[in-house]
């Protein structure tokens, strides 16, 4: 159990996409208060092990509605498992994956949650830089990129856009590390990429768990910050 946070957290929601598929999901929110801000979570390769309970995911939805006042919202992809479930369809590469953040913005607009960004690690990023431009967000944050789907040219249409971008590059990555990750994010010119000391692409322990829920924050809502080093309280929704 993560200390930082008191089961149960938030509440199980469904996604509708056009193509009539229903997305398994869950929605966690401050108790006794309003959300400042809204992160839409795309997680990691689905046929890569990657779900919704990807741990930083979890541990963001766990942590950051008490300590940060963010709403958080995590769901399978099309044809993804998780203990929540499984969402329908297939997984599609990346392609009709393009539906399922539509449904995830949508669903944060007709509920009224404040100041959404998509926030995606690793196969989630190609998500939020392939389709993020399309949706009223405030931005997006990029944890572990691959750039193995986003095209140069998707990722360079962001220089026309003035919503934020914040890339998480860990200096061990297994994909793109630091000096790669400037060259391929140079087109960006507004982009702030964070090279991570001694990260590596799936953020294991309690020290790179930390970094990068602070960075997330210091993007969402950085009044928040310094995140507690411990918590008694409950977080649910």
């Amino acid at each position: 159990m993560d200390p930082f946070c008191s089961p149960p957290v938030g509440r199980d929601i469904a996604l509708t996409t056009v193509d009539e598929l229903t997305l398994v999901g869950e929605l966690a929110l401050p108790v006794d208060r309003d959300p400042v801000a809204t992160l839409v979570t795309l997680h990691p390769l689905p046929t890569a092990g990657g779900f919704m309970d990807s741990h930083i995911l979890r541990k963001a939805a766990g942590r950051l509605p008490a300590l940060a006042d963010i709403a958080v919202l995590r769901f399978n992809t099309r044809g993804t498992t998780s203990p929540r479930g499984t969402s329908e369809g297939a997984f599609d590469g990346g392609a009709s994956e393009v539906f399922d953040v539509a449904a995830a913005v949508d669903f944060v607009r007709e509920r009224g949650l404040p100041r959404p960004w998509l926030v995606g690690w690793s196969f989630g990023t190609e998500l939020a830089l392939k389709y993020g431009r399309d949706h009223d967000i405030e931005g997006v944050i990029l944890l572990s990129p691959p750039l193995h789907r986003a095209t140069a040219d998707e990722v360079a249409a962001w220089a026309g856009d003035d919503r934020r971008v914040v890339i998480l590059v860990p200096e061990f990555d297994d994909y793109l590390r630091p000096d790669e990750a400037r060259e391929r994010f140079a087109s960006i010119p507004h982009a702030t990429l964070i090279a991570v000391e001694g990260g590596k692409h799936l953020w294991v322990g309690e020290t790179q768990t930390r970094r990068v829920l602070t960075e997330i924050v210091a993007a969402a809502n950085p009044d928040a910050l310094p995140l507690p080093t411990d918590w008694d309280g409950e977080v649910a929704g």
